[in-house]
């Protein structure tokens, strides 16, 4: 899943938690790190290519926001491994409510 490992670095998470904030300039976002402009197209750009976030062009400015599709293909993700371990979890608790019964009845 591209998403994850686009998430993997610091520094795109970071930019994706400011995001969640609101929409913002490349210019604005770049403000908050002590990399290079350049480090930060490149990171906008794995986030962009992952569908994390957009980009609209406002005059010479690049504002990006979240991108919905990406945050629902994690969402997706996680409700898949969830419902796998809540049938597994539901399955262990009843095994182990149903040992202690089972030796009783042998005793």
């Amino acid at each position: 899943m591209e998403s994850l490992t686009a998430l993997a670095d610091p520094t795109r998470r970071r930019i994706v938690e400011m995001l969640g904030k609101g929409e913002r300039a490349a210019g604005d976002i770049a403000e908050h790190f002590a990399v290079s402009g350049p480090a930060i197209s490149q990171h906008l750009k794995v986030l962009r290519d992952a569908r994390l976030v957009a980009v609209r062009v406002d005059g010479q400015r690049r504002i990006y926001r979240l991108d919905p599709a990406g945050l629902e293909e994690i969402d997706h993700w996680l409700a898949d491994v969830r419902r796998f371990w809540k049938g597994r979890l539901d399955a262990l608790e009843h095994a182990l409510r149903e040992t202690p019964a089972k030796q009783r009845r042998r005793s």
